[in-house]
């Protein structure tokens, strides 16, 4: 019966603590657009080049492929 005295008041702080959290998550925007992130996976995006740069050829080397000796 003793252990009541400690369970009560920490559920109703852990309580507390789980109400402050959602609200600060709320507040934040962490709930404003839940389908966009799942559909920008599957978009493809065939502007970037092979390096991640939109709109932009894949870089090349010129020097690639020549011995440094000569």
């Amino acid at each position: 019966m003793e252990i009541l005295y400690l369970l009560v008041p920490l559920s109703v702080v852990l309580v507390f603590i789980i109400a402050v959290i959602f609200w600060w998550s709320l507040k934040s925007g962490q709930f404003e657009d839940m389908e966009g992130p799942g559909y920008r996976i599957l978009m493809d995006d065939d502007k970037s080049g092979a390096n991640g740069n939109p709109g932009k050829p894949p870089t090349v080397d010129p020097d690639q492929g020549k011995s440094a000796g000569k």
